[in-house]
């Protein structure tokens, strides 16, 4: 979440050069899995091993510890090096450059020195500034994402990006709609495109700092929830960390480092605090999701599931673990519809512009192809209603009356949307109030035919450390 506010941070100067350095941390980063690219002056003395300790020097003379990030064969003169990380927040990583504004280079290896590796010092030159990079970045969640998610992996490929492949026709269908947006330009996807020709810097900065979060991020939770079970080996119980790591991974790309260990603040960064920020507009806060303010009844939900999950995977039992994971997947989606349903209120009853039609198509984004899987006609108006323009022009009635439909479909219920709450009048929104739980319909051809947050220790900092809505 650190690299996501420093994006956040450029895109509210509004400006176009300033757009252009956020685009820059979204592709390059800066905060995680931070490394030097190095030249040695001689090649290497003898063969190491990816993980190997490589030792250097800061400006100050402060020893600087990393390690191989590969395998490197005896003559070799350009190596790459992870720097190590800690458990404290504060100094998790003291080199942090990459494309980043805000540089701090305490912790890097000062320009021109000796490495010792293997036993063994090596002079070495590099330039500070532009060589240390970063090896995790927001990008690379939806670049990597055919590899990862539908033909490289032992699961592949993975239903719910299936869903989001079938809809939107391409595998990094979350990079193309942030980049478009960056360049102001149009996606060329099957479905659900987006002409951001359309908006101004206003509108395309909440398309880009939501799209980064509830795209590129979301499906990188549900990846590493599902590369777990693909780890999980009922049969060994000691082989399993892995499959553990991988799930605390997800834990914390979903919660962010900002949250802390309690969860407990206004400026997260990432999906844990988007349910907590919606609930409070469908008054779904707190253990039974009926309150205003606290952390949403999703989260409560979601962690207890995290930790049974937790459990399971530690205990080799596979098949509860998956159980659980089916369980988890549609709660993610609650807040898409929550902030779809409330920017489609926005713009149809309250006059919202280019900012509230722009939210309300990033939210629309995020669970339409969810949506398009149990009804197409159903992803139709929604999309039709909500989509990137100028003019829009939005029936929130039809867009519930949608969403609605396919809530069984979906694996929620109304209890979990809840209904929009007017603040000023002490009650719900004229014909947004909660829905009683029956399946409304939506003609067409196609349908005839406990709290548990304490897992965010600081194990997420040195894990995530990157990306606000």
């Amino acid at each position: 979440d650190l690299d996501q506010a420093a994006m956040q941070a450029q895109l509210s100067l509004m400006t176009p050069d300033s757009f252009q350095q956020a685009q820059q941390i979204y592709n390059k980063g800066g905060h995680s899995k931070s490394y030097a690219l190095i030249t040695l002056t001689v090649g290497l003395a003898s063969d190491i091993k990816k993980g190997d300790q490589i030792l250097g020097k800061n400006a100050a003379g402060t020893q600087v510890n990393g390690k191989a990030a590969a395998d490197y064969e005896s003559g070799l003169q350009q190596i790459k090096v992870y720097y190590a990380t800690t458990d404290l927040q504060e100094s998790y990583m003291t080199c942090r450059v990459g494309a980043l504004v805000d540089t701090m280079t305490d912790g890097c290896f000062v320009a021109d020195g000796v490495l010792t590796i293997d036993g063994k010092e090596q002079s070495y030159v590099y330039d500070v500034a532009t060589d240390n990079k970063a090896d995790r970045t927001i990008a690379g969640f939806s670049t990597g994402a055919e590899k990862k998610m539908r033909n490289g992996c032992k699961g592949c490929p993975y239903p719910d990006f299936m869903d989001f492949y079938n809809y939107y026709g391409t595998d990094d269908y979350a990079h193309q709609w942030v980049e478009a947006a960056f360049e102001g330009t149009q996606t060329s996807f099957n479905r659900g495109g987006a002409d951001f020709r359309q908006y101004g810097l206003e509108g395309r900065e909440q398309v880009i700092k939501k799209g980064t979060v509830y795209l590129n991020i979301l499906m990188y939770v549900i990846r590493e929830l599902e590369d777990a079970l693909d780890d999980c080996e009922s049969q060994s119980l000691t082989n399993n960390y892995n499959s553990v790591h991988a799930w605390d991974e997800g834990v914390c790309f979903y919660t962010g480092s900002i949250e802390g260990v309690d969860g407990v603040t206004s400026d997260g960064k990432l999906l844990h605090q988007l349910a907590d920020k919606r609930c409070g507009n469908f008054r779904t806060c707190g253990e039974e999701g009926t309150s205003l303010d606290g952390m949403s009844k999703i989260n409560h939900d979601l962690f207890d599931m995290f930790a049974l999950g937790n459990h399971q995977l530690s205990s080799g039992e596979c098949s509860s673990a998956r159980q659980t994971v089916r369980q988890m997947i549609p709660k993610f989606f609650v807040p898409m519809i929550q902030g779809t349903l409330r920017y489609a209120y926005k713009v149809d009853k309250l006059q919202g512009g280019e900012v509230e039609n722009a939210e309300g198509a990033i939210f629309a984004a995020a669970v339409l192809p969810k949506v398009y899987a149990v009804s197409p006609s159903a992803a139709g108006i929604i999309y039709d209603n909500m989509k990137v323009s100028s003019n829009p022009s939005t029936d929130f009635v039809a867009v519930k009356n949608a969403f609605q439909s396919v809530y069984a479909g979906l694996g929620i219920t109304c209890a979990d949307v809840g209904g929009l709450w007017f603040d000023g009048q002490d009650k719900y929104y004229e014909g947004m109030e909660p829905c009683d739980g029956a399946a409304l319909s939506v003609q067409s051809a196609d349908e005839n035919s406990g709290n548990q947050l304490k897992l965010i220790t600081s194990f997420c900092v040195t894990m995530l450390a990157i990306f606000s809505l």
